[in-house]
């Protein structure tokens, strides 16, 4: 199917979504849902918990997307690749806690090293974009180009062919799903329709593709970006976080769930919010039963519990 054979014909400009008929709004909305649960009945090694652990490495590229090329600007970036990067693997490393990375493929070109770094120390890399691009912004076979290319530059760089996407931002468009499952990608990590892992359907069709829910509430950004000259400031204290992800762990522990986390090394790795996940990792680590896995890892059990029908 090509990626606009069978889609809902978005409305007329002049529309306002009030006046969208029947089939249009349910088109929309019928489009990408989520399927059944893919919440296996127990985890691996009769673990009462799944901790999936993630790193959106974005460095430089939201403001070159922008076409923002300020050096104090770019510096933020380069702040997470050359101080945080190095110690969150350290951190990572002390705690024994296998992470996914999600890295642009324009970051990887600028440090192959750190990429290959991931996968050198067992983590897992995975699809975030050419330069962290708006998915949504883009015509389908632009989004399609860049994701089959940044699928490539990170098998390159790093290695390791990846199974999993995340797209920047985010930013789903109504072409995502369609290229994702052309590219015969394990899983997706963008959409926010459970706390638990399930199986992506697409206009009534189940697609077999695991979607790991993200949720802002298990973010940093929200909590931390700062932009000078917009109104955008950091509102809650490192330490107020690290209680809010403890009670999200604390009820996917209880569920027998998932507790699913996103980070990005140039804002979680200052050294008052470093020290929270620190913390945080302790914490969990204290409790008997907890399985930490990668995405990949994740995705690949759910299914071996739930084959695709």
């Amino acid at each position: 199917m090509s990626l606009t054979e069978g889609r809902i014909p978005m409305p007329q400009s002049e529309q306002q979504p009030w006046e969208w008929d029947e089939q249009t709004w349910r088109g929309h909305v019928g489009h990408v849902r989520a399927g059944r649960s893919l919440t296996p009945d127990v985890w691996p090694g009769g673990a009462r918990c799944a901790v999936a652990v993630s790193f959106d490495s974005d460095h430089e590229t939201p403001a070159l997307r922008d076409g923002e090329t300020r050096p104090a600007k770019l510096a933020q970036g380069e702040y997470g690749a050359r101080v945080a990067v190095p110690k969150i693997l350290a951190l990572l490393e002390r705690h024994r806690v296998p992470a996914s990375f999600f890295m642009p493929a324009v970051c990887a070109l600028l440090r192959p090293q750190e990429a290959k770094a991931y996968t050198a120390a067992g983590h897992e890399l995975a699809v975030h974009g050419w330069i962290h691009e708006r998915n949504t912004s883009l015509p389908p076979e632009t989004e399609r180009e860049l994701q089959f290319r940044a699928a490539d530059t990170l098998e390159r760089i790093g290695g390791v062919r990846p199974v999993g996407i995340r797209t920047p931002s985010w930013d789903f468009s109504p072409h995502t799903l369609a290229i994702t499952r052309e590219m015969g990608l394990l899983y997706d990590s963008s959409l926010m329709a459970d706390d638990e892992p399930y199986e992506l359907v697409e206009d009534g069709e189940a697609t077999g593709v695991v979607e790991i829910p993200v949720e802002w509430i298990r973010d940093d950004a929200p909590y931390f970006m700062m932009e000078r000259f917009a109104s955008l400031r950091p509102y809650i204290a490192p330490r107020d976080v690290l209680r809010i992800w403890q009670d999200e762990f604390a009820a996917a522990y209880t569920a027998g769930g998932l507790f699913q986390l996103t980070m990005h090394p140039h804002i979680i790795g200052h050294r008052s919010r470093l020290v929270v996940l620190d913390e945080l990792l302790a914490h969990i680590g204290e409790h008997d039963g907890v399985w930490f896995a990668t995405h990949r890892e994740i995705a690949e059990y759910c299914l071996t519990r739930h084959p695709a029908r």
